[in-house]
């Protein structure tokens, strides 16, 4: 069936990330600012005297230019050891650092650098040997204090961010944050039908307008634009599925929507150049394996790294044990189905989160005496009906393990024997 928006939808098929520009807005604004400030501050001191050390213009011409050409100086330096901090940690993965958002943050700090050398290099040019605004010299000075203070918090932050700790608990950060917004203990539905196990419901289907990574699944809005026309609608992808333009998007029953109640539902579906963590914990789950599965790998050979990924891991595991997973029915103020989103259930997250670092771990001893105790630690908390989902894991554990691999140890190698 035509896809409704087959004409008006595809002035949106190209998107731009959104999640850096308010850093990269703020940086403009700080830089313009500066400018503003240089060129309107010296001008109000012409008609009043607003205080602030005394100069003569010697002395303030020295200062400024002092100022402006330290703080350029100083933000070539910050560059460097920002595009170093970006390589170190693409090292771990090349996703995290579009993750993590530390090069974004850093254009704040570039922002506010270059509004200083911009300030005194404007209020500069109009120190004259019978005017010297004096307020505007102190606020460069001032300004020169925070951005010191600025620079110094960053730079103890870089010591985190640079190892492998530093980045799995990051990570671990988000990917909690991101569980308990996306899912929360909500009603899900039954687990969907699988191909083959009826006839394929009928409905109009509308597709993708334009293509990209599935970044967030609106399920409040979706389930609104159906209750408004008595609809039912059903995702036919995943967040995190990438998806061209053309592809099945969404299946709408009993028939095809009105135009705007198509608009309002493919913009449900937000599309984007790759996946995000903030409404797609799977893909925090999916960073933590990649940083452990790339420390063991024979290269790198840091199975302490992988056990402080398992760390995380782990938290992450006890914190969805409990929630109703799987498919999720979102229903209108009479109780009737309006919407069903894809989301992955428990097995498939423990796949995620286990089956390849049990593959790539069979060798070391810290990372299986690590998984033991992770898989003893979520077989205390998980329900009942979920048990017999962590046998598969032991089975393939314990043939691996030699006999020193055998005991449980949360530190991987280490910790203190278990009290009974």
């Amino acid at each position: 069936m035509r896809n409704p928006l087959s004409a008006t939808g595809r002035r949106r098929s190209r998107r731009s990330p959104r999640a850096a520009w308010p850093n990269r807005g703020l940086a403009v604004v700080l830089v313009a600012a500066g400018a503003l400030l240089g060129w309107w501050l010296p001008h109000l001191e012409r008609t009043r005297n607003l205080g602030g050390l005394s100069y003569d213009a010697s002395a303030a011409q020295a200062t400024l230019g002092a100022i402006a050409s330290g703080i350029i100086t100083l933000t070539g330096f910050v560059l460097t050891a920002v595009t170093l901090v970006v390589q170190s940690v693409q090292s771990m993965s090349s996703r995290l650092a579009g993750v993590l958002g530390f090069f974004e943050r850093s254009l704040v700090l570039f922002g506010a650098l270059t509004g200083t050398a911009v300030y005194s290099l404007v209020v500069l040019a109009q120190v004259r040997e019978h005017h010297v605004p004096d307020l505007a010299v102190t606020l460069a000075i001032v300004f020169v204090v925070l951005s010191t203070g600025t620079i110094l918090r960053t730079l103890a932050g870089l010591r985190e961010v640079i190892t492998g700790g530093g980045l799995v608990r990051a990570v671990g950060q988000r990917l909690h944050e991101a569980l308990d917004r996306v899912w929360q203990d909500t009603a899900a539905a039954e687990p969907a039908a699988g191909p083959g196990a009826g006839p394929e419901p009928e409905g109009a289907v509308v597709t993708a307008t334009a293509g990209g990574i599935v970044q967030r699944i609106d399920g409040p809005a979706i389930a609104a634009a159906a209750a408004g026309s008595g609809l039912h609608v059903t995702c036919l992808t995943a967040v995190g599925s990438f998806v061209e333009p053309g592809e099945p998007l969404l299946r709408v029953t009993p028939g095809p929507p009105a135009e705007s109640d198509a608009r309002r539902l493919v913009r449900a579906v937000r599309l984007g150049p790759s996946r995000r963590i903030d409404h797609d914990p799977a893909y925090g789950l999916r960073l933590l394996v990649d940083v452990a599965i790339r420390a063991l790998s024979p290269a790198v050979n840091d199975p302490t790294t992988a056990v402080q990924a398992l760390d995380q891991i782990e938290a992450a595991l006890l914190r969805l044990a409990p929630r109703p997973l799987g498919p999720a029915t979102l229903r209108d103020r009479d109780g009737a189905a309006r919407a069903t989103i894809p989301r992955p259930g428990w097995s498939q997250l423990l796949d995620l989160a286990l089956a390849e670092i049990l593959g790539y771990g069979a060798g070391s001893l810290q990372v299986q005496r690590r998984l033991r105790a992770l898989l003893d630690t979520v077989q205390r908390t998980i329900p009942p009906a979920r048990a017999a989902t962590l046998t598969p894991y032991r089975a393939i554990l314990d043939p691996t393990m030699s006999e020193a691999a055998t005991t449980p140890d949360p530190q991987g190698i280490g910790g203190p024997a278990p009290i009974r």
